[in-house]
């Protein structure tokens, strides 16, 4: 596990699939904000959940959330997109709905960087995001992100389209702040 102040990253466990499938998966309008793939049905114990434990990835990192305080399963959190030539990954992460709103998001980010540049090498970290999910902006600036960009209109989202934000950090940046 890698830790931060009040988070901790782990290996997702088969007990954390249908929490976080039901929680995070099922939930549509919540779901539809944070991934541009229309929702489908799908079973928690289908292969096809995005919760389900595969084999390990050069392309992705996956993990579990846990509130170091209460051991609790939090959320995911993820780096996706890892080129191993350009060293770089997207971040991404969502709290289950009992866990947002209480200081964790940032310490994810926070978390999701150390692995990312300490433990993989990476030279650059991005994400995306709605401009309007400002607890996520929020906790990706306080980290050191820096806003690069406001894609219009770019993504559909429950029935509408919404501006796109676009934030990234350095390596040298991450270093330089004292990692985040």
């Amino acid at each position: 596990m890698i830790q931060g102040g009040k988070v901790g990253l782990r290996a997702r466990q088969e007990s954390d699939v249908p929490v976080l499938h039901g929680e995070l998966y099922n939930d549509v309008r919540t779901r539809s904000r944070g991934d541009s793939r229309p929702w489908v049905p799908i079973a928690p114990d289908a292969t096809e959940s995005p919760f389900a434990i595969g084999a390990p990835s050069p392309e992705a990192a996956l993990f579990s959330v846990v509130e170091l305080e209460t051991q609790e399963l939090a959320g995911e959190a993820l780096l996706w997109g890892i080129d191993t030539h350009n060293r770089t990954a997207h971040l991404g992460m969502s709290l289950r709905p009992a866990f947002r709103g209480r200081g964790l998001g940032g310490d994810v980010v926070r978390v999701l960087c150390e692995y990312g540049f300490a433990v993989r090498g990476l030279q650059r970290l991005q994400l995306e995001t709605l401009a309007d999910n400002t607890p996520m902006i929020a906790g990706a600036t306080g980290a050191g992100f820096t806003l690069e960009g406001t894609l219009r209109r770019a993504a559909w989202v429950y029935g509408e389209f919404v501006d796109e934000v676009i934030l990234g950090l350095l390596a040298q940046e991450w270093t330089a702040r004292g990692k985040g």
